[in-house]
């Protein structure tokens, strides 16, 4: 479920970051849109950050847990 989770964040990352190509393309300047646009980016990417780290955390509890029931243990 994460895995999926993380590859819509990653998804929203990219949009974000082609809608402010496109902004910064069209007026040239850096704009307030490009900074509103640039703090919804570093939010998704503390969501990635956040999403990846639970889902490491989890897996190195399946492996604790599985090599204490380890039959070859």
């Amino acid at each position: 479920m994460e895995h999926n989770q993380i590859k819509d964040l990653y998804q929203t990352k990219r949009s974000l970051e082609l809608e402010w190509e496109q902004d910064h393309n069209k007026e040239g300047i850096y704009t307030l849109n490009m900074v509103r646009i640039d703090e919804e980016i570093k939010k998704v990417i503390s969501q990635i950050k956040a999403t990846e780290a639970k889902e490491i955390l989890h897996q190195v509890k399946i492996e604790s847990v599985a090599s204490d029931y380890s039959i070859a243990g």
